[in-house]
């Protein structure tokens, strides 16, 4: 990935190009009305996109409560994987977080996603402890991994 991607908070215009990209993600993909509760209504959720010439091509969203922050989805075009975008993602996330004072950040991944753990882990994540069948696409477990962040 050059450094031609460009990284923006989230606005509802964004949100048809961020559907696009959750329904080729994920089994049981959140739907158009979740992101506009999330963009319009939920006061705690702060979400990342990725634009590489004016197109969307990585999301990532998550909840600031008070002084942790909760990843709700990560999400990268497939045809835009293994460029390091998820990497470069998490790290503008990671950067948002502490600006609005955070020290904690959580997320879950699936027990069988050694990719995205083995980012997490590259990012400073520490396991946390087992959801079971926390999917409810195929009731796999995951893994709960947070990182501190430095005060």
């Amino acid at each position: 990935m050059s450094s031609d991607v460009t990284f923006r908070k989230m606005t509802e215009a964004d949100i048809d190009q961020v559907y696009e990209i959750e329904k080729l993600s994920f089994a049981l993909p959140w739907t158009k009305e979740s992101f506009f509760h999330e963009m319009k209504y939920n006061d705690h959720a702060y979400y990342v996109v990725a634009e590489v010439d004016g197109r969307i091509v990585g999301y990532c969203g998550m909840w600031l409560v008070l002084d942790e922050c909760h990843i709700t989805n990560v999400a990268v075009l497939p045809e835009e994987r293994g460029k390091k975008l998820g990497e470069r993602l998490m790290r503008e996330a990671m950067d948002v977080a502490k600006a609005q004072g955070t020290v904690l950040m959580t997320l879950e991944a699936r027990v069988s996603n050694h990719v995205a753990q083995n980012l997490y882990r590259k990012l400073g994540f520490e396991n946390g402890g087992i959801r079971k069948r926390y999917y409810t696409d195929n009731q796999e477990d995951a893994i709960v991994m947070w990182v501190k962040f430095d005060e």
